[in-house]
């Protein structure tokens, strides 16, 4: 090669082939915030093809949670300085949501003239997993856990979908009882028919058996028309009961009926509809006491208890709020376009001593509650709730290391639930019993 050739610069076609070879994303924009340019690895990470990404402004395409606040690209547009390795995420064409680290710089021209900007970005959603997967948590739909309850739960639940019997689902109020419902539902034949949920306790028996199994025209005033019930509209899906234990004795000979017969009768009909749906019901009451006091139908009870799912109260999984937090955290960064990273070590500890009465409901309202007050990266002890902070008493804010008072809390918890059996506390926690005894030395557990 002669130095005129190895002066000459490359052709644009040379460029767009290098770009293209390369595994991180990389798109240009204008001054108009439109993006000009986009390689092949943006394509494969984002889903979009670069036909329809050239000319759109960089946030139709990318849906970060940069994108409102804390854009990278635009600081380097206003600042004239480049930014490097900021973590976010954006949503690909699947609605997935894809963790990247970004890098931004300008766009000049060989004359020194800024044209716009560009951003390389790298998908991380490889590392991701692998750094759940590391830490020991499991995912199933929308619930994670490191639990050995809930573990032994998400073992059995593929065996549990692939079933079509009757599943009841018992739980404190806020355990997840309806995520539980619909991840069988999500992971079973049925998965691509319809979920629909209903709350039992909140209707009165006339109106809980129209929206059940429809109405036909002239029923009752008003009914001018058919209408098809819940059971007509999730025809081969499943149908979730909630809170099934507040139903009345005269509805509960009905649903019974259903569920032996695999047929209804809609209200004002004649003739008999079939039914194919999965009934799943669920309760925060004790079923089988309320049937030994003749609160409950036994008959229905057996015919929904063919297969029971008793969800832990979160005071008795103390370890997986560092796993609930993060999910809570993600969902609400991208709904409420912030950047927060997660909580200092004295609101981790707040959390490990307090017994959550709501379960998992209440930490996601405590989060969201911060959400609100949190304009920095970490939620602290003046983002929670004053009643929160008024109960966690001096030691939440202390130096404790939170890690060491969620393992003395939790292992404390389950030597009460044991009566301080530590045999019995071993297999309630899922660990072996000498395990159990060392971390009782070590930690200074007092029995």
């Amino acid at each position: 090669m002669s130095q005129n050739d190895r002066n000459t610069p490359l052709s644009i076609d040379t460029t767009k082939i290098i770009l293209d070879s390369i595994s991180d994303g990389v798109f240009t924009i204008d001054y108009n915030w439109k993006i000009t340019s986009f390689n092949r690895a943006a394509e494969e990470i984002t889903g979009i093809c670069r036909q329809d990404a050239i000319g759109c402004h960089c946030w139709d395409v990318f849906r970060s949670n940069m994108c409102e606040q804390g854009c990278a690209l635009k600081k380097t547009m206003d600042q004239g300085k480049p930014f490097v390795s900021s973590s976010a995420y954006i949503i690909n064409i699947q609605q997935k949501k894809i963790p990247i680290t970004a890098s931004t710089s300008l766009l000049i021209d060989k004359d020194g003239e800024v044209l716009g900007g560009v951003e390389t970005f790298r998908d991380h959603s490889v590392v991701e997993a692998l750094r759940k997967e590391l830490t020991g948590g499991v995912r199933v739909g929308d619930m994670v856990s490191n639990s050995s309850a809930m573990k032994n739960i998400f073992n059995i639940l593929p065996q549990i979908a692939e079933s079509d019997s009757s599943v009841l689902i018992e739980g404190e109020t806020g355990t997840g009882k309806e995520l539980m419902a619909k991840a069988i539902h999500n992971t079973s034949h049925r998965k691509d028919a319809p979920f629909v949920a209903i709350n039992c306790g909140a209707l009165p028996d006339t109106l809980l058996e129209s929206e059940l199994f429809g109405y036909k025209k002239g029923a009752f005033t008003h009914a001018v028309k058919d209408k098809p019930g819940h059971f007509a509209l999730a025809d081969t899906g499943t149908i979730f009961l909630d809170e099934i234990a507040d139903t009345s004795p005269a509805f509960q000979v009905r649903l019974l009926r259903v569920l032996q017969e695999r047929e209804y009768t809609p209200l004002g009909g004649i003739a008999k509809e079939q039914s194919n749906v999965r009934i799943i019901a669920a309760t925060n009451k004790n079923l089988t006491t309320m049937v030994e006091n003749k609160e409950f139908r036994q008959d229905l009870y057996y015919r929904i208890n063919v297969i029971k799912i008793s969800l832990p109260p979160l005071r008795h999984r103390m370890e997986d709020i560092p796993y609930l937090v993060d999910q809570f955290i993600s969902r609400l960064n991208l709904r409420r376009n912030k950047m927060i990273q997660g909580l200092s070590p004295e609101v981790l500890a707040a959390f490990m001593a307090h017994d959550f009465p709501g379960n998992i409901r209440e930490l996601e309202n405590i989060i969201e509650h911060a959400f609100v007050l949190c304009a920095k990266e970490f939620i602290t002890m003046a983002h929670l709730p004053p009643s929160l902070v008024a109960k966690s008493g001096p030691e939440a804010g202390d130096n404790k290391n939170p890690v060491v008072a969620a393992q003395i809390k939790m292992i404390t918890d389950a030597l009460k639930r044991n009566n301080n059996n530590r045999n019995a506390a071993a297999r309630d926690l899922g660990i072996h019993k000498s395990t159990l005894f060392r971390r009782i030395k070590k930690l200074g557990i007092q029995l």
